[in-house]
Parts: C-alpha cells; structure tokens; sequence
C-alpha cells in the first residue's frame, strides 16, 4: 500500500513571500503526476533535478510536466504504461527579480595609501542591488541542499565583497581621496563593475550599486578643514590675528575670567605674540618695559577691528595700559 499512499502532485507553483529568494517544493513522500501543471510567473526559474543532478531550468510561463516538455522523462527507470505513471523529482524556484533598496557600509575602516595625505583609514556607505543572475550556477554553488533561502541570509557576504572591492578599488588607484569624494559617481561605477565580477562565481549580478558617504577619522577631517580654512582667508597673518582674538574670547568666557586664571594669563601672552607679529608693531610680550615701542610697518585692516583685539589682549594682561594705549592712538589717528 506504500504507493498508493503517496501524494499525486498535478498543479506545482510558488506563491512567492517578501524576501524570498528561493523555495523547494516539499517532495517528502509525494510524487508528480505525469502531465501536472507547473506554473513559472515572471521573476521566476524553476529546475528540475533527478538524483540530485539539475536536469532542466523553465523559465516564466505554464507547462504540462509530460515527454514533450521534459525529455528527460523519457530515461527514467520503473516507467510504465506508456509514461503515464507518477514520478519522483526534485523541484526548487528561484526569484530572479532585482533585489533592491539594500543598504552596505564598512564595518572597520579601509586603510589605503593617498597620493597626497599619506595612509589614510576612510568608512564608507551606501546602498546596492543584485539578482540571480544563473540560476543553474546559483544553486550548484550557494543553495544547494537548503529548503529555502531569503534575501537577510545573503547580505552579510553582499556585503563583505562589496567592502573587499572597495578597498582594491581605493588601493589600487592613484586617485586622491580628494578626487573622488567629489565624484561619487565615478567612484560608484568602479565599485560596481568590481563588485559584479567578484560575484560571477555565485551567479549574482549587481546592477547598481551607488557610495553615498566616504568619510576620514575625525582629526584627519578636522586638519582639512582647517586647510582649507587658511587657504580660503589666504592672508595667513590675518588668519593667525583672528585666531588669536578667538581664542580670547573663549578663555574670558570661561569661569573665572582669564585674568584670575594663571594657565589662562599664560595662553594670552603666547597669542599676545602671535597678535603682536601679526599686527607688525606690538612690543615684545615677554620683557615689557615704560621704553616708547620701536617703529615698525603699519598694522594692515580695518582699524576699529584691530582695536577691539588690542583690547581683548589688554582685558587678559597680555599688553600694558601704555602699550595699549599707544597702540589705540596710532589706529585712530588712521581714521581721522
């Protein structure tokens, strides 16, 4: 009664779930009735195998599982009747829709060796696609003997390759970062196509893939910005006076004012200095004296902005009341 217990399956079709990427039929203790309906809807392949070997790959459409369309019936064993008897195979679907919307990025940063910073550790994000590209090739190196597989369980290894063939493409370049910061584009094309190849193995294409973010550690961020600060003002002296006078007002903001603070008077006078240099005739900070200051070039910029920073460096004790005073008078004499 063995045989006539079993299940004669005539109508086979999947009924695809969010995530899916590929189903085996159950075919525990059931067999295909010679002639059943298999039903492949666009995204899908479907294959056949026979003793675990893949014998035929359907694509979309509606097919009678008969000698006409699998040839393959024909040399199976304890056949009889005219090939009207039930047989037993495997059969497994795959999506081959474009799995899109995920999301990649470097877990560590990627070191690469830049043409103009040196070794610099640069993270990355983004987002890419991929699909079943051979079906036959997919199930041979990746399902294999599983029941089902979803598309979470893939992006892991996406994943880990597309951060491989980040870091070949960044390696191998001689792009600065710089470069290629500003064009995305060009940079996402590259990975793409590296990325794809690396997949051939698997059967999986990539057909998009984009790098939305490519980002330094923070201090090596900072000491660009900041270059590019210096390079945007260009007058480097008027940046240090700015700077300086910065700096003060911090420190007079903090509690206890800068006057009342040692470490506070001491930072002062060093950017004291820096304003005086800046400036072109301040006295020297570190020995003052009643003596009338050495003349010097005139001190370039607006007026009224020099005297509120000669002011600030006064309030923090950097200058004495004659220094600033002297200092005062010469500017306004600018304006009159």
């Amino acid at each position: 009664m063995g045989f006539f217990s079993k299940q004669f399956i005539d109508v086979i079709e999947w009924e695809q779930s969010p995530g899916q990427l590929a189903w085996r039929v159950p075919m525990e203790d059931n067999e295909i009735q010679y002639g059943a309906q298999l039903t492949v809807r666009d995204g899908q392949q479907a294959i056949f195998l026979n003793n675990g070997e893949v014998t035929d790959c359907l694509p979309a459409g509606l097919f009678k599982l008969d000698t006409d369309t699998l040839p393959l019936l024909t040399n199976l064993k304890n056949w009889d009747k005219g090939f009207k008897s039930p047989f037993k195979s495997d059969v497994t679907f795959f999506s081959t829709r474009e799995q899109t919307g995920l999301k990649w990025g470097t877990a560590q940063p990627i070191t690469v060796r830049d043409p103009e910073f040196g070794v610099l550790r640069i993270r990355a994000f983004g987002t890419y696609s991929f699909r079943i590209g051979d079906v036959e090739h997919f199930y041979r190196t990746t399902f294999a003997n599983l029941a089902e597989l979803h598309v979470a369980e893939m992006e892991a290894q996406m994943r880990s390759i597309i951060a491989t063939s980040l870091a070949a493409v960044l390696g191998a370049g001689d792009i600065p970062f710089l470069d290629l910061a500003a064009n995305q584009q060009a940079l996402s094309d590259k990975l793409r196509q590296a990325a794809d190849n690396a997949t051939d193995q698997w059967g999986i294409e990539i057909p998009s893939l984009f790098v939305e973010s490519l980002s330094l550690p923070e201090a090596v961020q900072e000491a660009i910005d900041s270059g590019g600060s210096m390079r945007a003002i260009g007058d480097l002296d008027q940046y240090a006076r700015f700077k300086a006078a910065d700096t003060l007002d911090e420190a007079a903001s903090a509690s206890g004012g800068v006057a009342g603070a040692g470490a506070g008077i001491a930072a002062a006078m060093a950017m004291g200095q820096v304003m005086a240099g800046g400036l072109g005739n301040a006295p020297q900070i570190a020995a003052p004296s009643s003596a009338p200051a050495a003349s010097s070039p005139e001190p370039q910029g607006d007026p009224l902005e020099l005297i509120e920073k000669l002011h600030k460096l006064h309030v923090a004790g950097a200058l004495s009341e004659e220094e600033y005073n002297a200092k005062k008078a010469e500017l306004l004499a600018r304006l009159g």
